[in-house]
């Protein structure tokens, strides 16, 4: 199960043996996204085997993304 919206992604975990690949996919994903660097990227737990990866808030504007 994923949600994504503009500048997020919430992820449930259904095979926590795979935690750290998929994570680590997700970030990839996020921040190719939106042309950020993946330590712009912040992983929060939003619940059991849930976790919400978003943009940090000091880095990322994303209307005027430095290309």
């Amino acid at each position: 199960m994923t949600f994504e919206t503009a500048t997020s992604v919430t992820h449930k975990l259904w095979d926590r043996s795979n935690m750290h690949s998929e994570l680590d996919a997700l970030v990839h994903d996020l921040s190719v996204r939106h042309n950020t660097p993946k330590s712009n990227i912040a992983v929060h737990a939003s619940g059991p085997n849930t976790f919400t990866l978003s943009l940090n808030h000091g880095e990322a504007n994303l209307e005027t993304v430095n290309l």
